[in-house]
């Protein structure tokens, strides 16, 4: 079993306990413009590729899902759309701001809680969703074994992240976006320096995630079978596993 390090940056935190600690603050205290951020951040375009992503990975009408990470409601609001209720959603994230904030447009139930310890009930679901949030996570093994616990066998594990192109240009374009001029934007439009430094950080992790194959396998070894991975446009990931 291979055992996930949590990320170590700089000036941020030195280990786990502190990690969490930085991040419930800050997500707390930039809640009320991480909505922005991320639709000018990528263009408008976080929408309609959720949905898209949603639709290819097989979500039903019908289905039970739990948005682990689900920030202000992003993943959420998609799920809706495609599904028969609101009250097929439920959502589990750490930050209360960032509950907060999910709570003005998504009608769904919310939890305060980690990936690592999901309050809901053995196999209540019939999917699972994570968007843009495994780089926060400490223990990708706990988490994994979290998932499948919550899933009924059949249930589907979706987890959304971005990484690092491999090209060359890309990764050099990719770079100069990330680590400069979201940043830099963001600071000019939101004039708030927690906001300034919440996209700093998400660069620097960037840089030290897990690799996307060693994701795969910490997968398949918490008991999950056909797993997949693929990357969309160089940058995303997507990974899909079954229970």
């Amino acid at each position: 079993m291979k055992s996930h390090k949590p990320y170590v940056v700089g000036e941020y935190y030195s280990g786990p306990a502190e990690k969490q600690a930085f991040l419930r603050d800050i997500f707390d205290r930039t809640a009320p413009y991480y909505e922005g951020i991320a639709k000018w951040g990528w263009f408008g375009s976080g929408q309609i590729y959720r949905r898209n992503v949603l639709k290819r990975a097989g979500i039903r009408h019908d289905m039970r899902v739990v948005d682990v990470a689900s920030g202000t409601g992003p993943v959420a609001r998609a799920l809706i759309s495609l599904l028969d209720s609101p009250s097929q959603v439920v959502c589990v994230e750490p930050s209360a701001g960032m509950i907060a904030e999910s709570r003005k447009t998504v009608p769904c139930v919310h939890h305060q809680a980690t990936a690592e310890s999901l309050p809901v009930e053995d196999q209540s679901f019939d999917f699972l969703t994570m968007g843009f949030a495994l780089r926060h996570v400490d223990d990708l093994d706990a988490t994994f074994r979290e998932f499948r616990r919550v899933l009924k066998d059949g249930g589907k594990a979706l987890v959304l992240d971005v990484t690092i192109p491999d090209n060359p240009v890309g990764h050099f374009l990719f770079k100069a976006y990330f680590k400069h001029i979201l940043p830099s934007l963001t600071l000019v439009f939101s004039r708030n320096r927690e906001a300034h430094k919440l996209m700093k950080y998400y660069w620097e992790t960037m840089e030290q995630m897990t690799g996307r194959e060693e994701v795969a396998e910490i997968m398949r070894e918490a008991g999950f079978r056909e797993v997949r991975h693929r990357v969309l446009l160089g940058c995303f990931s997507e990974y899909e596993a079954v229970r």
